[in-house]
């Protein structure tokens, strides 16, 4: 049938659609259709920001005699980002490169004497250039690094003594999956993964389908959880075999390349101590399309300098099998790696439980021993009641081995003779993962004369060294102890002291008369002095500035409070420079949090962090909007505490509630806070946290939401912290997806998403649902999808690009919004621009 036959008729219906259509344009609703805008710039105090230095990244050489210092770039264009990309196997690569699309790199070294101070810019590097994979030889007379130029990823070499670089060799590097190049113990040559020199071509793609994608299951449980970049097809198969295929090579300091072995998908090469052998793990098929390639059937090998297999260790199959609880381990051999304190000896751990946790078991993993010739069999050594966590070699009579049991936050930290099977392991620390107060540091370690990590110490092994962050009531402050290794008593060297904030870099001498360290506060950013421990003398190296002066003046203050149910709570406020709450009154407030979870209310109230670091007014964090007359509540505590046998996701909401009520009550009691004004926000499971708060509660005017997931449904073999599966906790699942309360979501919500985002759980479609669903819903929500950004966003377009987008959802939401009064007296939030109240429901 047609409905307007005429010409006359037709133009009839313009003339009433046209008041309906200017009706649409001025309400806004015509905004409701998808549209890519232009790339946008927020106001120039926060894009001043985005451009703010930054300071360099610094390498101590192995003898400690030099700092590298290397530079870092400013934030990448669009155009650099949005570079050819495949995604295979949970792995991205630029095909154009055959290394990592999106590389993090350096762009100019400079060499830093520390007995001196004298520095020496490295001169003949590429150009431009975009250097990687930074490596001291042992003897630190030469530094390897890599270049990527716009086709390859090219292999360099820094000869110290001349402060000069040179490419090396003419090779192609495949740098797609882990380090390209690792020192021989001797310091005269490279092992290398290149491209292989016959590989032709890529594959082309099937011009039409050979049939169906089918995955099948016969009663076997193969849980998993969510990946993302996973293979689909024959065709991605075919691709990931080309681009990671590696052909490995020892090059000498003059360039050339001797090959070894064949080429093979080499998930990881690593040199024995004494230069004599290899460690090669190689991923084979048959590929999986439900888990990423580090789950791929892998070998385990030992070869010779040529090549020739001597030993192989294990050929371990799919590993689907693993269940998806946190102290799950796969079968068969893990950790597989060299024993620094010995010539050419494998250590590994394996499962004695079949990795399952929810079978009993004495000795859950077990430590094994393989020395060259690798013609014996595996000697047992140390068995662990917990899951094996790592391991730091001293000598064949002195090692410490870690394991950790995540259920219950358990660790423990034993001294073993690994040369003496029989002699019994001694405890060395016990305490929780949550106990930060109780931390009693990190041992250190120094490479040895081949290279690989020791444990330092200065007299054989009768007294190592602890650093630490020095957890406290006062917050934060890093120490370093000497270890009696017989006793097990540590004695505490130096504490970092108000108003600074030092932390322990390197000891540049075994007795820990001297050592290296980085100082700041507030107002003074990160450098690097070295500290005389007789005198206390500070020694400054380098004078980095202040890369925002314009903000100089920013107040920070740690502040502390407690929940309603008493849970001591913990955050750093900011307040803009000059600004004083008697004579300025309360101002809008943006709280920027993370939840963490705890089984202990005592740990969950410890103080973290410190009121002596730095403020770096950064683009990343909400910071920014300190130029903009916002009071900042950073990192504010968010527990979520399971005691007693229960989960702590059992009362997630609850405890979300009620920790952002007394962060707001708190700021409102210092008179800095409009509690009618106060935004929440996050990253990730931060906004998983800001979609729930406008749900669940009336204490915010708007949120904003990054990189979140909303409907748990959609990661159903756990999340975050949370292992059950969603069969087994359905109530808990449904309750904390934000997505099934979007119609309790009345605050106005900005969510913000990287189109490509690489995060397992936060796909995409996690953002454009609950978008969908509030806007349904009749509720107000704005949704940017930034082209080609990961989970964490890089490009300066983007970057501005979400400032601005916030700095403008925040201004007409929050800092310029309607008085409450006003609102109650509009119509209902559902029908028009009215929001919700400012308190708790």
């Amino acid at each position: 049938m047609t409905l307007f036959k005429s010409a006359r008729h037709r133009a009839s219906l313009g003339v009433l659609l046209l008041p309906l259509l200017a009706s649409w344009l001025g309400s806004g609703l015509w905004l409701t259709t998808p549209a890519q805008t232009p790339y946008r710039v927020p106001p120039k105090a926060i894009a001043d920001l985005v451009d703010a230095p930054l300071p360099p990244a610094a390498l101590v050489s192995p003898q400690r005699t030099w700092l590298l210092l290397a530079e870092r770039p400013a934030l990448p264009p669009i155009a650099e980002i949005a570079q050819p990309e495949l995604r295979l196997g949970g792995i991205r690569l630029n095909p154009r490169t055959n290394g990592p699309s999106q590389p993090a790199y350096v762009t100019g070294l400079t060499l830093l004497r520390l007995a001196d101070g004298t520095k020496r810019p490295v001169a003949g590097l590429p150009s431009p250039p975009r250097l990687g994979d930074l490596s001291w030889s042992p003897d630190e007379r030469h530094v390897a690094f890599t270049h990527t130029a716009s086709d390859r990823v090219e292999l360099w070499l820094l000869e110290v003594e001349k402060a000069a670089a040179r490419r090396l060799g003419d090779l192609r590097l495949n740098a797609v999956a882990g380090r390209a190049l690792q020192w021989f113990p001797d310091s005269q040559s490279l092992l290398c993964r290149f491209i292989p020199t016959k590989r032709g071509d890529p594959p082309p793609p099937p011009a039409v389908p050979d049939g169906p994608i089918v995955q099948e299951n016969r009663g076997r449980a193969a849980a998993a959880r969510t990946f993302q970049d996973l293979l689909r097809n024959p065709y991605d198969e075919a691709l990931f075999d080309y681009y990671l295929a590696a052909q490995l090579a020892q090059v000498d300091l003059a360039g050339r390349a001797k090959a070894i072995g064949e080429p093979a998908v080499i998930q990881s090469a690593a040199v024995s101590p004494d230069g004599r052998y290899l460690l090669v793990q190689a991923l084979h098929r048959p590929y999986s399309y439900a888990l990423p390639a580090s789950y791929f059937p892998t070998r385990i090998q030992v070869w010779n300098g040529s090549g020739r297999v001597v030993r192989e260790l294990a050929d371990l199959p799919l590993r689907d099998d693993i269940p998806t609880s946190f102290d799950a381990a796969a079968k068969g051999p893990r950790a597989v790696q060299w024993r620094s304190d010995a010539p050419a000896t494998l250590a590994w751990v394996a499962a004695q439980d079949g990795g399952d946790p929810s079978v009993k078991a004495d000795i859950r993993d077990r430590l094994f021993f393989l020395a060259a010739p690798f013609t014996g069999e595996p000697q047992p050594s140390l068995g662990f009641a917990y899951r094996f966590s790592g391991v730091q070699w001293g000598t064949g009579q002195l090692a410490l081995a870690y394991e950790s049991w995540r259920k219950t936050r358990a660790q423990r930290t034993w001294r073993f003779e690994p040369d003496a099977p029989a002699a019994p392991p001694k405890l060395v620390h016990e305490r929780s993962a949550e106990d930060r107060y109780a931390d009693p540091g990190a041992f250190l370690t120094q490479p040895a004369a081949n290279g690989g990590p020791r444990l330092l110490s200065p007299d054989g092994g009768k007294t190592l060294y602890l650093v630490g962050e020095g957890a406290s009531p006062e917050g934060d402050r890093p120490f370093l102890d000497r270890f009696d290794v017989e006793t097990g008593q540590a004695a505490r060297l130096w504490r970092s002291e108000a108003p600074y904030y030092e932390s322990p870099v390197a000891l540049l001498d075994p007795a820990a008369k001297r050592f290296l360290l980085t100082r700041e506060s507030p107002t003074e950013p990160p450098n690097y002095f070295i500290r005389d421990m007789a005198t206390g003398k500070l020694t400054a190296l380098t004078s980095f500035p202040h890369p925002t002066p314009q903000l100089i003046g920013v107040q920070k203050e740690q502040i502390r409070y407690k929940r309603a149910d008493g849970v001591d709570l913990t955050a750093t406020l900011y307040l803009p420079p000059g600004y004083d709450a008697k004579r300025d009154g309360p101002l809008p407030l943006m709280m920027w949090a993370y939840p963490q979870e705890f089984v202990s209310a005592a740990a969950a109230g410890q103080v973290q962090g410190s009121p002596y670091r730095f403020v770096r007014v950064s683009y990343w964090g909400p910071l920014f909007l300190l130029t903009q007359g916002y009071a900042v509540l950073d990192d504010p505590s968010f527990p979520i505490i399971g005691e007693g046998g229960r989960e702590p996701n059992d009362t997630y909401i609850e405890q979300l509630v009620a920790s952002a009520q007394a962060a707001i009550d708190e700021c409102v009691r210092r008179g800095v806070a409009d509690p009618s004004r106060v935004a929440v926000g996050g990253h990730s499971y931060g906004a998983f946290m800001t979609a729930n708060l406008l749900a669940h509660s009336r204490l915010f005017r708007a949120g904003v939401a990054r990189s979140g997931a909303y409907n748990r449904t959609l990661t159903p073999f756990g999340f975050q912290a949370e292992e059950r599966p969603y069969w087994q906790a359905r109530e808990i699942y449904q309750r904390m997806s934000p997505f099934n309360y979007a119609d309790q979501i009345r605050a106005p919500l900005l969510l913000i998403h990287g189109e490509a985002d690489d995060n397992s759980g936060t796909f995409p479609i996690q953002s454009e649902r609950l978008f969908q669903a509030v806007k349904g819903l009749g509720g107000t929500a704005r949704l940017v999808m930034l082209p080609r950004e990961r989970h964490a966003y890089r490009a300066r377009e983007s970057i501005l690009h979400m400032l601005w987008e916030t700095h403008r959802w925040l201004e007409e939401h929050v800092k310029n919004a309607k008085p409450l009064a006003a609102e109650s007296a509009a119509p209902d939030a559902r029908q028009g621009e009215g929001r919700g109240q400012a308190t708790a429901p």
